[in-house]
């Protein structure tokens, strides 16, 4: 093993173990909300992906904060590296609380405009509301992961994630089905559970800045507008394609909703156990922006580029190992989430084609992350938001609700969308232009 390669995984293994855990977390959630029925199910599945679209401005301002301290601790300028991570909170802070406010009451006029079915509506709109109110937690912890993992730091990242999804998993036993005397409260304990935990991560955070990175100027003075500025210019992008993405993935929701409640439930967990590749992929395509960003810091674009390269062959490798068992037994993975025979049936042909496209999928999320990494987030917007909203969305609703070819069939449409993305990821820093990005 090369000692470029054992950078890659020194930096990346950690992020990938925070990654897992979230994973883990997810599918744990996914299988006790699971033995609720099809309707708890779907409810989770859809309000999830509402509240991804609701905070996934704020998650924008992670990649402006690593791009920055990155950059930062490639020039040799440590001591300034946290100022970027200030002005990450604080602008959380001013964006989340009164957004999070807004939303808390108005999470029951959203649902009726996404889905019919009366029951998922009424079990997705206490759910939502108990996770937005962590809002402004999820923007800070963000923040911090994008600070740890710019400084080469990120065993801080996971270390928090594992103590914030013990947390949530001992919370989730305890609000789902009631036990300790707590009250069953069904979705809506799954999704208190997650609040409280996001708030934990905050805590955690707060005490490991205070203790690595005041040296670094963590919460010394507000961060001079320059930086605000460059922030600012860097996260907006960064913010609308999150936003637009997430947009769209409710919007794939809703499409599949309107095959039918069965599909929907599917789909949940189908997205569910896609994670469990894409997960570990972000975990690598992060590690790709911080060293892309340190060696843009040295004035090293050709060293910048090969770390792209380089990072996307070690994921493809780690990728496919993981892809294995959705290719080869799909059903017995599918099992421990669904618990009705035809919904069963309906997921395992789109699962297999999953498996079989992951490793591409995770070469242009590395490479994409590598671009973000250069701080141009401009780029990355217009092509993730051109493939997503004008490429597979309007593909997916004639596919499904309009000519009826049913869930694989629209699986196979998101699959197509994602790989032919992943080309375009990988043109783009072929061609270079990201290297002359000023941060």
């Amino acid at each position: 093993m090369t000692n470029r390669s054992r950078k890659v995984l020194h930096l990346a293994l950690p992020i990938i173990g925070g990654m897992v855990s979230q994973n883990v977390l997810n599918l744990v959630d996914t299988a006790m909300v699971g033995q609720l029925g099809d309707d708890a199910l779907a409810a989770v599945g859809l309000a999830s992906f509402v509240n991804f679209l609701v905070t996934a401005f704020i998650l924008g301002i992670s990649p402006s904060v690593q791009a920055i301290a990155a950059r930062r601790v490639g020039e040799g300028k440590q001591a300034e590296s946290a100022v970027a991570l200030n002005g990450g909170i604080l602008i959380s802070v001013v964006i989340a609380v009164p957004w999070q406010t807004l939303l808390f009451y108005s999470a029951d006029l959203i649902f009726p405009q996404l889905i019919d079915d009366l029951d998922v509506i009424a079990a997705a709109v206490p759910y939502l509301q108990s996770r937005v109110v962590a809002m402004v937690a999820m923007g800070i912890n963000y923040s911090f992961r994008g600070y740890w993992n710019a400084t080469d730091r990120s065993m801080l990242y996971m270390r928090t994630l594992l103590v914030m999804h013990v947390c949530n998993i001992a919370l989730n036993w305890i609000l789902i089905f009631g036990h300790w005397g707590a009250p069953a409260l069904g979705p809506t304990g799954a999704g208190i559970a997650s609040a409280i935990a996001t708030y934990v991560g905050t805590i955690s955070y707060a005490f490991l800045g205070l203790r690595h990175a005041r040296k670094e100027g963590f919460l010394i003075g507000v961060p001079p507008w320059t930086t605000l500025k460059t922030m600012l210019r860097l996260a907006v992008p960064s913010g609308i394609q999150q936003t637009f993405f997430a947009g769209g993935m409710v919007a794939f929701f809703v499409i599949v909703g309107k095959v039918g409640t069965k599909e929907l439930a599917a789909t949940q967990v189908l997205t569910q156990l896609l994670l469990v590749g894409i997960l570990p992929g972000l975990g690598f395509g992060l590690a790709a922006a911080s060293l892309v960003g340190q060696a843009l810091g040295r004035q090293d674009v050709e060293d910048a580029r090969r770390w792209g390269w380089e990072v996307a062959r070690i994921a493809c490798a780690v990728i496919f190992l993981l892809s294995l068992p959705a290719i080869f037994v799909p059903g017995w993975m599918l099992h421990f989430f669904i618990h009705d025979a035809e919904t069963l049936k309906l997921a395992i042909a789109p699962l297999r084609i999953v498996g079989i496209s992951l490793c591409g999928d995770v070469v242009g999320m590395v490479l994409m992350n590598a671009i973000v990494g250069a701080g141009a987030t401009l780029q990355v917007m217009f092509v993730s938001l051109g493939m997503q909203w004008l490429v597979f969305l309007p593909f997916a609703y004639f596919i499904g609700p309009v000519s009826g070819f049913g869930l694989t069939a629209i699986w196979i449409c998101n699959v197509c969308y994602r790989l032919t993305q992943s080309l375009v990821f990988a043109l783009l820093w072929r061609q270079g232009s990201w290297a002359r990005t000023s941060v």
